[in-house]
């Protein structure tokens, strides 16, 4: 099928499969604002050269008396060294992590690449700073695993002449030639869009891009694009919706998405995706948490990309490496019911959610229930068998409690169950 430059016909094309199944993802904030990594603990820090140009505190006092009145947000290139940075430990992290493709962010509003690209060549890692091209060294080491190798971009630059000069201008000369190279260069799986809410898709010229994309590109058959190209697209128009922190944007929920569409919830283990070192243990959700999360999103028909902040010197803070161990070491148990799912049904039962794939169901359940349960969502049938996954050999029994199935539990030693935080069951 060709696609052609309007929404109508670029927001027809279906949400390429590998996606749906994939379910888990890692974003990943890393760039000149991983330097000073500061910001306060409700804000971001990867908006760190926008908050000092702005006069935003508490960034502007901190970067005064820290960096001085005479230092400005471009010269935290010398100090972005990556020296630490070795992409085959991320790759091996984020393959134990159970997720299934990675977002880099290639470039954030700052205009800084984490590439080499002749329409950035003295504002790119390769150029200035460390003299690497990130992007292709976590290609090269991702394409070792089952991880796809994916990037975020951001559509607007705060600082960029040809911008705030003439966003159009910007748009042909800079913004679509840079996605196109970026594109043609690396492969990626994914391409997350940002910072598109200044201007129209007209502006940026994204149903052209996008044609091209779909019709073209190198990736046209497997890519998968956001909804993040013009002010007015967010939950309307383009490839998956992606909500940030439970909303497309301010005051809408996937729910006020103007038509049914595959989404992506995206959010960081703290609050900032960019490493901000102010924020404290109490900030950071746990792994019982993360994995709540991501059970929910995906009883939902979404997708989780779960953001890490790497340090300036390449390293990623060990309590966000525990965090997406945890939720690794729980997928190799309940993975079954999560990757390749679709949603089955919505639960009013509090703590409890399913999920359904090929010829089974899967119903998740918070607090291990031992005795019995109710799935007051589930209908009974004699002909069910269900099985916990991790514990396959527990005899379960079923009965008929009102029409509703009930999960009978034989007695075991809480030791002898292989999961946790979340307990997965098997009905087929």
């Amino acid at each position: 099928m060709k696609y052609e430059a309007n929404w109508e016909s670029i927001t027809s094309r279906p949400v390429p499969q590998w996606f749906q199944d994939a379910k888990f993802g890692i974003f990943i904030h890393w760039g000149l604002y991983s330097v000073p990594a500061f910001c306060s603990r409700t804000d971001y820090a990867e908006w760190y050269g926008h908050q000092i140009s702005t006069g935003w505190e508490p960034s502007t006092s901190f970067h005064k008396k820290t960096y001085g009145e005479n230092f400005k947000y471009e010269d935290f290139v010398k100090d972005f060294k990556a020296e630490l940075f070795n992409a085959d430990e991320w790759a091996d992290l984020f393959q134990r992590s159970g997720a299934k493709y990675i977002n880099l962010v290639s470039k954030h509003h700052d205009g800084f690449c984490l590439f080499k690209s002749e329409y950035a060549w003295n504002w790119n890692s390769v150029d200035v700073g460390p003299h690497r091209d990130f992007c292709q060294e976590l290609k090269d080491a991702l394409d070792k695993t089952d991880v796809k190798f994916g990037v975020y971009h951001s559509v607007y630059e705060w600082f960029n002449p040809i911008y705030l000069r003439n966003p159009e201008e910007y748009a042909v000369k800079h913004l679509i030639p840079m996605l196109k190279e970026l594109v043609e260069k690396y492969k990626p799986a994914t391409l997350f869009t940002d910072g598109e809410w200044d201007q129209t898709s007209d502006v940026w010229h994204s149903t052209e891009f996008l044609q091209w994309l779909y019709n073209e590109s190198s990736v046209k058959d497997i890519i998968v694009p956001n909804d993040r190209w013009g002010k007015e697209t967010r939950g309307r128009q383009g490839g998956n919706f992606t909500t940030e922190y439970g909303f497309i944007e301010a005051g809408r929920k996937i729910e006020d998405a103007d038509c049914d569409r595959y989404f992506e919830e995206c959010r960081g283990i703290g609050h900032s995706f960019g490493f901000n070192r102010v924020e404290q243990l109490e900030d950071y959700l746990t792994g019982e948490e993360l994995i709540t999360t991501l059970v929910d999103l995906v009883s939902k028909g979404g997708n989780f990309l779960l953001n890490v902040g790497p340090a300036a010197d390449g390293t990623i803070p060990v309590i966000m490496q525990e965090r997406l161990l945890e939720i690794g070491d729980w997928l190799k148990i309940n993975g079954k019911g999560i990757y390749a799912s679709r949603k089955l049904k919505f639960s009013k039962q509090e703590n409890v959610w399913y999920t359904t794939k090929d010829d089974s169901d899967f119903v998740f359940i918070k607090k291990y229930p031992f005795g019995e349960i109710v799935l007051e969502d589930y209908d009974y049938s004699q002909d069910k068998k269900v099985t916990l996954l991790g514990n396959e050999d527990l005899e379960i029994r079923t009965e008929n409690a009102d029409g509703r199935m009930k999960l009978v539990f034989p007695v075991v030693n809480p030791e002898t169950i292989k999961s946790k935080h979340i307990w997965a069951f098997e009905i087929r």
